[in-house]
């Protein structure tokens, strides 16, 4: 909730203090001031706005992220090395403007609600999930969703305690007192998928009533232009100001006695950088004193997204040949989409050494992940994290001409490193447990919670039938699994994309042991107390999925999905999506849906 309302744009200014330590010439640091003091003018313009004056901006904010949409896309994967022509030009249509545009959409459905008198979640079914969780079924909400992502549903499960009652009267969160102001906060933007930081400055506003001080990472400087066309109707009442700048200005800027708060998407290491110190080299003495006093160099409220080692349970069953191919597309997609630069990326795939097919699947593996479209590792310092994988796994086979690890852990082989490191780059590894049935469901579940570091998502991939056996124990296994979003037959970035759900790390991370970071985003309801998100979809395709409707499954009339990086329509389903959500054309949605079926 809001942590206070801002000065005067004149006080501040009388008892601003002196910034000459802070390594920036003068010039920058005034600059800097002067888009505070404006921000701190927008934000209290932002507590005067209506909630349908509100709604009206997410309609103008997504009419200018559509003019833009095209722009967005092309810049985002010229930057990521994606020719003109190249099959996964479409991750930057769904990763971006998609995203954007869905998640405007829902905000202002909520704000409506709201100004309605109504609670965001009074058209939402609600019941009971696994430990008597209150559990609300956000997605789908429309029909169109219901088209568009066929078979798949989201849920939102509350923290253990929360009624019924509890949830639909704070759904709003900071809207219920649209008039009290959060101040001006500091967005520390991501540099990997183009719409974090965007969501982000928009959670900012919406959550907390705050306006945004947006600092793009360096790798997305080139988007600077187009964000700010995108976003100029926040931008030109003064609700978010954009800037690039080095580490010395998120310094500055973290310390800023204007700055009300920080949120941050990244790394743990540069988390614990901001708020203790520096780790290594000069004032490292003074950062271990400051944490065993437990006294934090930052005194100001932060929030964060970080990463981890994402799993991939993989529940033995009875798979057709197709069951085995399909699922293991599906897995090489949580590692190489975006060429494994995401804080989501599956890393580690948990499977039965017991499993009959255990060989047929890792053959399956194999092949999905030699012959996914070969792409460079763009993000800074991927290729010393692809040398550090190769050093302490020689055996690691290297597929696609030596672009890409996959490191199948032996029973004597030590897999530390493997579920300790997030790699953020092509690096997949396969770890064995023993058992079958509820038996390994039980230990790959410990496992991922106490063998591999971070919080933030977990997926499982497991047959109708197997499933239908396991029953209820299943559900008590997902609620065993402290991860912020799982995703059963599906991958949990389908929880970053849909903006119903939330995203973040499970909760009780600290300053002391941030693990995959503190606080959610998205969550365009705007729920209160959330504990994690779910995301259910279909263990086959159409038309496999045709069986699903006479037993336990999902049933879904989608092929191959188009974010599979083994798709071949793809960039052109991905586009094609993305037009709908902007001109809500259904001509050209249903020629998007036919090139879908070439997949």
């Amino acid at each position: 909730m809001p942590e206070g309302s801002p000065k005067t744009p004149a006080k501040s200014a009388a008892k601003r203090p002196s910034t000459a330590k802070a390594g920036l010439a003068d010039e920058v640091r005034k600059a800097l001031d002067a888009d505070i003091d404006r921000l701190e003018t927008g934000s209290q313009m932002w507590s005067h706005l209506t909630l349908s004056q509100r709604a009206t901006l997410m309609e103008r904010l997504a009419s200018s992220v559509g003019a833009v949409a095209e722009e967005w896309a092309d810049t985002a994967a010229i930057s990521k090395e994606l020719e003109p022509g190249h099959p996964l030009r479409g991750e930057e249509w769904l990763s971006g403007p998609y995203g954007t545009l869905t998640a405007l959409e829902a905000y202002g459905s909520t704000l409506r609600a709201l100004a309605a008198g109504a609670s965001p979640l009074n058209a939402v079914k609600i019941d009971t999930a696994a430990g008597g969780r209150t559990r609300a079924h956000v997605f789908p909400l429309s029909r169109v969703d219901s088209l568009l992502l066929s078979g798949y549903t989201g849920e939102i499960w509350f923290e253990p305690g929360v009624t019924q009652r509890d949830a639909r009267e704070s759904a709003g969160l900071a809207q219920l007192t649209p008039s009290d102001s959060g101040g001006v906060g500091l967005v520390l933007g991501a540099g990997n998928i183009t719409s974090i930081p965007v969501l982000d400055v928009i959670y900012e506003l919406l959550a907390h009533n705050r306006v945004a001080l947006l600092k793009v990472n360096p790798t997305q400087d080139s988007l600077v232009p187009v964000f700010e066309r995108a976003l100029a109707p926040l931008i030109e009442p003064g609700f978010l100001k954009i800037i690039r700048g080095d580490g010395a200005v998120g310094a500055y800027l973290t310390t800023h006695p204007r700055i009300s708060h920080v949120h941050i998407t990244g790394a743990a290491t540069t988390f614990d950088a901001i708020v203790w110190g520096p780790s290594k080299g000069a004032g490292s003495a003074a950062t271990t004193k400051r944490r065993r006093e437990n006294k934090p160099k930052l005194t100001k409220p932060i929030t964060a997204e970080l990463g981890g080692v994402s799993p991939i349970i993989v529940v033995p069953g009875e798979w057709s040949d197709a069951d085995l191919k399909f699922q293991a597309e599906h897995i090489t997609t949580m590692r190489l989409q975006n060429s494994g630069h995401n804080c989501i990326a599956g890393q580690v795939v948990i499977i039965s050494r017991d499993w009959a097919q255990r060989e047929d699947f890792l053959a399956a593996l194999r092949t999905a992940y030699d012959a996914a479209p070969r792409r460079s590792a763009w993000y800074p310092r991927s290729n010393e994290k692809l040398e550090t994988a190769g050093s302490t796994y020689p055996n690691a086979h290297w597929c696609a001409g030596g672009t890409r690890a996959l490191i199948e852990i032996g029973a004597d082989d030590d897999a530390s490193a493997l579920e300790t490191t997030e790699y953020f780059a092509p690096v997949l590894g396969v770890v064995a447990l023993t058992g079958n049935g509820q038996e390994f469901l039980d230990a790959a579940v410990a496992h991922a919670n106490d063998k591999l570091i971070g919080t933030l998502g977990a997926n499982v991939i497991i047959d109708p039938r197997t499933l239908d056996t396991l029953g209820d124990n299943f559900e008590q296994s997902m609620a065993d699994l402290r991860y912020g979003t799982i995703a059963i037959n599906a991958w949990t970035a389908l929880g970053f994309l849909t903006p119903t759900l939330s995203w973040g790390g499970f909760p009780g991370a600290s300053l002391e042991d941030v693990e995959s970071g503190i606080g959610i985003v998205h969550n365009a309801l705007l729920l209160d107390r959330v504990e994690r998100s779910v995301v259910r979809g279909p263990f086959r395709p159409f038309p496999r999925s045709v069986g699903a409707v006479m037993r336990p499954g999902t049933f879904s009339v989608l092929p191959k999905p188009p974010w599979f990086v083994t798709s071949r329509t793809g960039a052109g389903v991905s586009e094609g999506l993305t037009r709908f959500r902007i001109d809500r054309n259904w001509v050209g949605l249903a020629k998007t849906l036919a090139k879908a079926f070439g997949a």
